[in-house]
Formats: structure tokens, C-alpha cells, sequence
């Protein structure tokens, strides 16, 4: 991991002094970028990019709007706002005879990126979330059969947890599945019963939808686990090892991943589990952290940028990213096209099984995906600092008077981060 990130370092450093008159200068936050700026500038002669590595691209670029330090591409997480179309170019002439074409992306995906009739951002990759298991469970627990080789819900995961428990002396030795051991499963879950969490001053939600959300979470734990306190037990004594390690010994029999996170697990663990993509009440959430990028209005290299975007998805060239990927080994740390699955339907759907045995004939149902809304700029310190928190105490309390209340968080927070 150490010498991967030593050389996605040094690579941008390497890029920084290129020649500006045929350079496009890249901000990302996902330093995969510099690998394909690498790649891009090996294989062709015409144009370079210089990849600069940005903790938050998107709130640095608002912030430079009209300064001399603009770049030409931006590559990154949380860029569609409000204000995207005042902020990026047209991406329409990419499109066309010869170009780009709207039928390779996922069209969900695309649509983000659109406003009216103008394409300001182009999707580059995504995450999705799944549920993991030994396959030694499915061969030799008893009763142990999933309904659908693709997908799997809530009522199935409690229909094979529940027998799955086990106690000694009043406490639990095994536990099939609970939601309180991740705290990502229980925002997806709000997700998925429509919280709909999204941009306003500074953040809007539904209310009713989000406690919905809860209160299935807290029956779910009371109704399989016995109660709160006996399913924090468990996870106190026996959470000290990787939850893949859990599965393998077959103390827990399901474990929460995002892709990312399971396409990027050792050769050894994943030869010993099987997944299934989440899907509740037919919706498949799409992870909020998707990468997309864009040229901004102020850039100034634009042949350079407009040429590395169209080179980017070409779907050849996303193959060689990956078989090039792999032969340095990046792909060990970092999984598929930036992180995630290619927004290229082709590439996803048919090279990725390629490169990752597991997917071959057990690609996600795209027509299920739910993104997210639009989001604050700040969102990710909005959620890691106040909605986790709330979600983790409120699926713990019957009551939601219990709890201390989420508007009450939210503003206390802004306050002292203005």
C-alpha cells in the first residue's frame, strides 16, 4: 500500500512541470488520476495533463472562480450542485458522429451530470452496496438458500439470520447479521426509505421518511437479536477481528461491504465469499461519493482537457487502464476504474469480469439504481459529524424523543463551523 501511494506521489509531482501550452491541469481528489495522466501522456504525443492532487475540488474550484489559478479538468467526488452550470462548460460537442456517444454510460448516471438540455459533468465511476458471506455457509448450513442469484432484501437477510443465532449462558456465540455493525448500512437504509437527504441552508430532509428509517432499524435489531444491549455485546467481544474474518469462522454469516470494499480484499478472502447486491423495495442506492468530471469555465487549456476526456472514455482505453492497473499491481489497493465500477456500461458489464472473476454473470440490475439528490459542499463533514451520529443513536432508542434531534444537532454544528 505504502510504495502505491510513493508512486501516485511522485507521478504528480512528475506532471506539475509539463508545458502549458499543450498541458491541461487536472484537480482530483482520487489519486488514481495520476496513474492515467501517466498513462495518457506515454501513449500519445498531441497533449499532457499535469494532475494535481486537491482535498476538495469542487469547494477549491468555487473558491478560485474568477482567480488565475484555475484548472482545466476537474475529477472528483460531489461536483453536481446547484450552481454546476455556472461553474462548468457544455460538454455537448463531446457528443457525436465520431465522439462520444450517450449509449455507452448508464443513463442514471449520466442524467446527474445534466441540466436541461446541457451535459456539464460525465460520470466516471460508482459504488454500490452488497451483502457478503462464506461460501462454506452455503454448503453446509441447513436451510440456507438465497431466492436470487443477483440481489438479496431485508425480509430474506432477517428470514436466514434469525435461525442462525446462537447462545451460551444467555449471550450470543454467533449472530447471522445486525444492521448496528455498520453504521454506512444504516444510512443506506435512510436512503432507501427515502430520507432523501439534500442541498438547502444547509440541508433538507424528509422527516418522517428518515424515522421510518429508524424505527425499522431498532424493531429489526429487538425482533432478531433479542435487544439492543445483547447484539452491542456481541459486537464489543468478537469485533476485534476484520469482519471477513468473522464470516470465514462462521461466527457472523453476513457482512455490509460497498463494492469497493470487497473487490479490494486480499485473493485469499475473497476466494471464500459469495455476495449479493442489496436491493430494497427495488432500489439499489448508488453511493453518494460517485466520481465525475468536468471542464470548468475558466479553463484555458481546452484542446488538452477536451482531448484526455474523450481519450478517457474511449472503452479500449479504460481496458488498458485496468490491464495496466493490475500489472503494477494498483489494483490491489484500489478497485476498477477510479475506485469503482466504470460509469461505461461496455467496460463494467463486460471487461470488468475480466479482471475480477467474481462479477462474471452477476452484474448489479442498473434499471434499480437511486442516486443521490444534490448535496452541500460540505456535506462529507455534514455526515460524518452529525447524521452518522444521529442514525447510531437513534436506531439504538425506541423512541425518538430519547434522542437528541437531528435539526437540533445540524445547528448546533453550523455554529461552531461557520
Amino acid at each position: 500500500m505504502r510504495f502505491i501511494k510513493v508512486f501516485l506521489f511522485f507521478l504528480i509531482l512528475a506532471f506539475v512541470s509539463c508545458d502549458n501550452n499543450r498541458t491541461a491541469i487536472i484537480w482530483t481528489d482520487r489519486p488514481e488520476f495520476a496513474l492515467y495522466g501517466n498513462y495518457f501522456n506515454t501513449v500519445q504525443e498531441h497533449y499532457k495533463v499535469s494532475v494535481r492532487f486537491i482535498e476538495t475540488p469542487g469547494a477549491e474550484l468555487a473558491y478560485n472562480i474568477g482567480k488565475i489559478n484555475n484548472p482545466d479538468i476537474v475529477a472528483a467526488s460531489r461536483l453536481k450542485t446547484s450552481s454546476m452550470g455556472s461553474v462548468f462548460k457544455s460538454l455537448n460537442n463531446l457528443f457525436g458522429n465520431n465522439k462520444l456517444s450517450n449509449d455507452i454510460f448508464y443513463p442514471r448516471l449520466l442524467s446527474i451530470g445534466r441540466i436541461d438540455n446541457n451535459q456539464f459533468l460525465l460520470p466516471v465511476s460508482f459504488n454500490i452496496p452488497l451483502l457478503v458471506f462464506s461460501k462454506d455457509r452455503e454448503n453446509d448450513l441447513r436451510g440456507f438458500e438465497l431466492s436470487n442469484q443477483f440481489t438479496i432484501d431485508f425480509e430474506e437477510i432477517k428470514r436466514l439470520s434469525q435461525p442462525y443465532n446462537t447462545r451460551s449462558r444467555g449471550a450470543f456465540t454467533r449472530i447471522g447479521f445486525s444492521p448496528l455493525w455498520d453504521n454506512d448500512f444504516l444510512f443506506t437504509t435512510a436512503v432507501i426509505y427515502g430520507a432523501s437527504f439534500r442541498e438547502a441552508n444547509p440541508l433538507a430532509w424528509d422527516s418522517a421518511a428518515l424515522e421510518r428509517s429508524m424505527v425499522l432499524i431498532n424493531e429489526w435489531t429487538n425482533e432478531i437479536n433479542a435487544n439492543i444491549q445483547s447484539d452491542d455485546e456481541f459486537t464489543y467481544k468478537y469485533f476485534v477481528e476484520p469482519q471477513e474474518k468473522l464470516l470465514e469462522s462462521g461466527r457472523i454469516l453476513f457482512s455490509f461491504m460497498e463494492s469497493d470494499d470487497l473487490f479490494t480484499l486480499s485473493e485469499d478472502s475473497k476466494n471464500n465469499l459469495d455476495f449479493r447486491w442489496i436491493m430494497e423495495q427495488d432500489k439499489i442506492p448508488v453511493s453518494e461519493d460517485s466520481v465525475y468530471i468536468g471542464i470548468p469555465k475558466k479553463a484555458k487549456a481546452l484542446q488538452p482537457a477536451r482531448a484526455f476526456i474523450m481519450w478517457f472514455f474511449k472503452i479500449e482505453n479504460q481496458r488498458n487502464l485496468l490491464e495496466y492497473s493490475r500489472n503494477y499491481r494498483i489494483n490491489e489497493n484500489n478497485f476498477g476504474i477510479c475506485g469503482g465500477f466504470s460509469a461505461l456500461t461496455p467496460v463494467t458489464e463486460q471487461i470488468y469480469p475480466l479482471f475480477y472473476h467474481e462479477l462474471l454473470g452477476r452484474m448489479p440490475p442498473s434499471e434499480n439504481f437511486v442516486l443521490q439528490n444534490i448535496l452541500p459542499g460540505n456535506w462529507a463533514a455534514i455526515k460524518e459529524r452529525v447524521i452518522i451520529p444521529y442514525l447510531s443513536d437513534r436506531a439504538r432508542l425506541e423512541n425518538a424523543e430519547d434522542t437528541y434531534a437531528l435539526e437540533k444537532r445540524l445547528s448546533d454544528w453550523m455554529r461552531l463551523n461557520r
